[in-house]
């Protein structure tokens, strides 16, 4: 089916069904009660503060989500920072469009989130050229080119951010010349392309250009890294997983875990930037090592970068006068400390508050 497939061998369904596809099951699986919603909330908030995160990015959000957050945290309950990024439906864009974005202390609603590609992992990242390992290949849109130009202009006309998913190099390469057709030029909207994970080379300069934001989740080069060659080749590996060289383009880069999908700790975000091994601290050497972030980038970018990704930085991101006091202590100093992942997160605070 269109953007996404239903994987039959031999003849028969295998039940694993890839992007768009996922929609068959989707609209007929019955939608959570409200007391579940909440208690689901409730139970990842905890989750997030066990493991030292005092603000999150929430990437796709309906309506009624959304408005739960909000009420959430209006009566106290629900305490961590959000930002969310919008679905690209109509009901969202009817409300923002009359509302404008929400934007106070706990949440932050000025973006949406768009998919171009699907992962790599299914083949379903668009590529320039077909997969290594399925010659006749080559990824789905899982949203057409033409759609994503009528969705930006609505996203462009009330002035919120487009962040679309890209991971593949095609994808990359046409949403980043889209969004300059929109962008002109050097500018502050701060549109971003989520995940930009395999990125050609001669296409990264449409970043420092138009001033779009790659934001990146380290882990995925570790999760990745034993199969990623046989998707790809070898000679199409230059260009993915490229932190460093994305990094140099803006001179900023936001990081994120991508939990969960990858593991929620941000420890482990830290250790697959700088030291790109696993946590068995495989491969010996580290993967693709000239990609690596120094210490400091990769703390900046789980920090002042993130905030500034999601237009927060001016309240949160790093401990100054007149921000809000959201930090958190660990048992050991991780920055000189290569085996750091054992460290324990001792306190999280919001507000000054521990959580």
């Amino acid at each position: 089916m269109a953007g996404g497939t239903i994987e039959i061998q031999n003849g028969r369904l295998t039940g694993i069904l890839t992007d768009n596809a996922m929609n068959l099951i989707d609209n007929i699986v019955p939608a959570p009660s409200r007391s579940s919603e909440i208690k689901a909330l409730l139970m990842g908030q905890q989750a997030c503060f066990n493991a030292g995160l005092t603000t999150v990015t929430d990437a796709g959000l309906d309506l009624g989500t959304i408005l739960l957050i909000d009420s959430l945290q209006k009566t106290g309950d629900l305490t961590i920072r959000v930002y969310a990024m919008a679905n690209p439906t109509d009901e969202n864009f009817e409300y923002f469009k009359k509302n404008g974005p929400i934007a106070n202390d706990k949440l932050q609603v000025s973006s949406f989130k768009l998919y171009a590609d699907g992962s790599l992992g299914s083949r379903g990242a668009k590529l320039k050229q077909p997969y290594c390992d399925h010659a006749d290949h080559s990824g789905v849109w899982v949203t057409e080119p033409n759609e994503l130009v009528k969705l930006y202009q609505q996203v462009y006309d009330i002035h919120f951010q487009a962040n679309t998913h890209c991971i593949g190099d095609s994808a990359n390469k046409r949403v980043l010349e889209i969004y300059g057709n929109f962008l002109k030029g050097k500018n502050d909207k701060r549109w971003r392309i989520e995940h930009a994970q395999v990125v050609s080379p001669e296409d990264r300069t449409l970043f420092s250009k138009y001033s779009i934001i790659p934001s990146v989740q380290p882990t995925h080069a570790t999760s990745d890294m034993r199969w990623a060659d046989k998707r790809l080749c070898n000679t199409r590996m230059n260009g993915a997983y490229a932190y460093k060289s994305l990094l140099k383009l803006n001179g900023w880069m936001p990081l994120g875990t991508d939990f969960p999908v990858e593991d929620i700790s941000p420890l482990k975000t830290f250790f697959a930037a700088v030291y790109r091994q696993d946590t068995k601290n495989q491969p010996m050497g580290g993967f693709q090592m000239e990609e690596a972030l120094s210490p400091k980038e990769a703390l900046l970018g789980m920090t002042l970068w993130a905030a500034r990704g999601n237009t927060m930085e001016q309240k949160i991101g790093s401990l100054e006068k007149g921000k809000l006091a959201d930090f958190v202590i660990l048992a050991e100093d991780i920055y000189p400390e290569k085996y750091m992942l054992k460290t324990k997160v001792t306190g999280t605070y919001l507000e000054g508050v521990k959580k």
